[in-house]
């Protein structure tokens, strides 16, 4: 799967004006098929390396860091020795703010196991552990930085500092699509890196896709429409911005960046249509929207999201990420850590009920994470004096996994006694990439990229197929 690297002249640059004129065009058309005899072929399903168990990906991104000992992750020794000083010494290259006199900080809330699984869960979230016999729950995963953004874009994209591409678009590349109509890549919320494709083709790169923020229907991406102009006459505009682009794509053979996005403008014509039908939220049942928790609060803003997350699903979207937020409680976390809880608990309870109901969840791989975990003692934040928070933790976190492929009920790996650091079954990030891209029938050291002179892939030099987890 190696192409050749993008070179950039002066006549490409050149050519490159020409389609930015293509882009301010594109919010003016309406939804049709193309008619255009020349256009670039879209992207088509690919052949994977081997029999994939699962065929999509959705990854729910729990922005800020949850604290892992407060959720999923149960040591009854911090609970019993909290308001303990520190049986271990801090890290001496992290960060120590505000941690200097800092003691053990218990669970916020009781453990109970669940399910027949047992696997232990949170009271704070009770919908979720009621799905604990669906998720694969790994205890000892483990980060490189204990900064939100390098943290956040190494998992995303493999690297902390770097742009690189994310793992949507290395398997959108890897894979393709299964809907001509839709992008192979859609993210609902989070920042451009998190659906960036780099240096990969620009078709690749994921498509921000928004809820309607109240009611029932609306646009899932902005000046989707436009009625200033016939359908006939933007489709007559398209095809002559089309046939410039096309021009200047055969004078500068090679621009793999260039053709991708002519591939891209004719996938957004004709995604039109069935872009905004995806947004409908008028075609649910009154059971379905209250199983979410749409038009309630607080978790309005996530229902909306993982609702518009499934139906994406359904209808062939290859990799969806949803950015939910905000778990970065450095401070009074005893109140906002709960909060944050009862915001997504039920909507992505919900979420997994409904996958599996509809008969995806055998063929979804689902991955719930952040970009880290929190320390197990507190951390005292100036702003909210005598109500303290946990600082950010790599050392030691959870992120779970359902459907797609791996074990149900089940829980790998593990930190120490405290939930300080992972000490058994460690998973790096770079683990969970090739474990996800194995799932989708890729084996991670032979999907790659070259690029100014050597091969890129997601996984660098890294990554280790976690076995073990696998149904």
């Amino acid at each position: 799967m190696d192409n050749r690297s993008e070179k950039l002249t002066r006549r490409d640059m050149l050519s490159r004006s020409t389609f930015g004129f293509g882009q301010i065009a594109l919010a003016g058309i309406l939804a049709e098929r193309s008619t255009a005899a020349e256009t670039v072929a879209p992207k088509t399903v690919r052949r994977a390396h081997f029999v994939p168990r699962a065929k999509r990906v959705l990854l729910l991104f729990l922005t800020g860091g949850p604290s892992h000992v407060d959720l999923w992750d149960w040591k009854p020794e911090l609970a019993r020795r909290s308001g303990e000083p520190l049986p271990f010494p801090l890290p001496d290259n992290d960060m120590t703010f505000g941690v200097d006199n800092s003691k053990l900080l218990g669970p916020l809330a009781k453990f109970r196991p669940c399910g027949e699984s047992g696997l232990f869960f949170s009271d704070l979230i009770p919908n979720l552990a009621g799905c604990a016999d669906e998720l694969c729950v790994l205890n000892g995963m483990y980060a490189d930085n204990s900064a939100h953004q390098p943290a956040r874009r190494q998992m995303f994209t493999g690297v902390p500092l770097h742009s690189k591409p994310s793992i949507g678009a290395w398997v959108s590349y890897g894979l393709g699509t299964e809907n001509q109509n839709l992008p192979s890549f859609i993210a609902l919320g989070g920042p451009s890196f998190e659906r960036a494709s780099a240096f990969l083709p620009a078709e690749h790169q994921g498509t921000k896709f928004s809820p309607p923020s109240s009611g029932l229907k609306g646009n899932p991406i902005r000046h989707l429409t436009d009625r200033s102009m016939s359908a006939s006459d933007k489709r007559r505009q398209l095809d002559f911005i089309q046939s410039l682009n096309r021009s200047a794509a055969r004078n500068t053979a090679g621009d793999e960046q260039m053709e991708g996005m002519i591939r891209a403008m004719e996938l957004a014509f004709r995604m039109q249509v069935e872009a905004s039908s995806l947004a409908d939220f008028t075609r649910e049942s009154t059971a379905i929207l209250k199983r979410y928790g749409v038009d309630q609060e607080p978790t309005n803003r996530a229902a909306r999201q993982c609702l518009l997350a499934r139906r994406c699903l359904e209808a062939g979207v290859r990799f969806v990420s949803v950015t939910l937020s905000s778990w970065d409680h450095h401070g009074d976390i005893a109140n906002s850590h709960p909060q944050s809880c009862h915001a997504v608990d039920r909507p992505i309870a919900g979420l997994l009920t409904d996958l599996k109901m509809r008969g995806l969840l055998d063929e979804t791989l689902v991955v719930c994470t952040g970009e880290f975990g929190r320390t197990p003692y507190f951390q005292d934040d100036p702003r909210r004096v005598g109500r303290p928070g946990r600082e950010h933790n790599r050392y030691g976190f959870t992120t779970w996994l359902a459907g797609g492929g791996v074990k149900a009920g089940y829980r790998h790996g593990g930190t120490d006694e405290f939930g300080a650091g992972a000490v058994d079954g460690r998973v790096h990030i770079h683990d969970l990439h090739a474990t996800i891209l194995h799932l989708l029938g890729l084996a991670h050291e032979r999907l790659t990229y070259r690029h100014v002179g050597r091969d890129f892939r997601l996984t660098d030099v890294h990554g280790r197929v976690v076995h073990e987890i696998l149904s």
